[in-house]
């Protein structure tokens, strides 16, 4: 899990931005995740300089379960004048949004996870069904974390 060098980021901010941006730029429909991948994300600058980069993400890509805020682990950093609010999900509820993509690099994610910290299938599945996934991709979201934990 380490290995990665992606790091998702989802500003709190990104809706306000992209109304002034708009406002600055009419006829434009900016998106931050776009702006924060063109501007950190893989073989930018960034990247190139840092060895690893930020891919922007909204509520459209992470599927998050309802409550997860509660659940989240919050760090506020001050960077020079700023303060930075870095909010880190949970294991499990970032383990549902894997789930909700279940792409190659998602399941090698999960996988690498439950092998160093076995996941609890039934607390997944509880919240699979707190979340707004469509109910066949839950259902296979299901199914596989119950055959994971079997293995």
């Amino acid at each position: 899990m380490k290995a990665s060098p992606e790091i998702d980021a989802f500003p709190d901010n990104a809706k306000i931005w992209e109304i002034e941006e708009e406002a600055r730029h009419p006829g434009t429909s900016p998106e931050a995740s776009e702006h924060i991948y063109g501007l950190f994300g893989m073989g930018s600058q960034f990247h190139q300089t840092h060895g690893f980069y930020i891919d922007g993400v909204d509520e459209n890509t992470a599927k998050l379960p309802a409550g997860w805020t509660a659940r989240a682990v919050v760090r506020r950093i001050d960077v020079g004048d700023r303060r930075v609010l870095a909010v880190a999900p949970s294991p499990e509820d970032l383990i549902v949004s894997k789930l909700a993509r279940l792409e190659e690099k998602d399941k090698i994610f999960i996988e690498t996870y439950h092998s160093a910290r076995p996941l609890d299938p039934n607390l997944i599945e509880e919240r699979i069904r707190q979340s707004d996934l469509l109910p066949e991709i839950a259902d296979k979201a299901i199914a596989y974390i119950h055959e994971l934990a079997r293995r």
